[in-house]
């Protein structure tokens, strides 16, 4: 899944390059200005991402909600990154009809 994002007045382009399911959470390799791996998943507070290559993680709301997520993101990782991640959430959320973590 290729998308845009943008910051104030930065543009660039970045993909999903892969997303593995394992029943509990998500696996996403993102490429953009960086190369991100990100595990996404859902517990009884909500949603959490952890970045291990940032040493970074947090609580996120549903993925479609692209300003918290970024907000929460920005503050545990770089801002270039963590809209990066919010962007594909929501792209994500928005792309995948069933999604996978509602069933689990």
């Amino acid at each position: 899944m290729v998308f845009k994002c943008s910051f104030k007045k930065q543009r660039w382009t970045a993909s999903i390059a892969m997303i593995k399911n394992y029943g509990s959470h998500l696996e996403f390799r993102i490429e953009s200005l960086s190369s991100i791996t990100i595990l996404f998943g859902k517990t009884s507070l909500g949603y959490f991402a952890c970045i291990p290559d940032f040493g970074a993680g947090c609580h996120l709301v549903e993925p479609d909600n692209e300003n918290y997520n970024r907000e929460k993101l920005i503050s545990v990782m770089n801002t270039i990154d963590g809209v990066t991640v919010a962007r594909a959430l929501k792209v994500f959320s928005q792309n995948e009809r069933s999604n996978l973590l509602e069933k689990s």
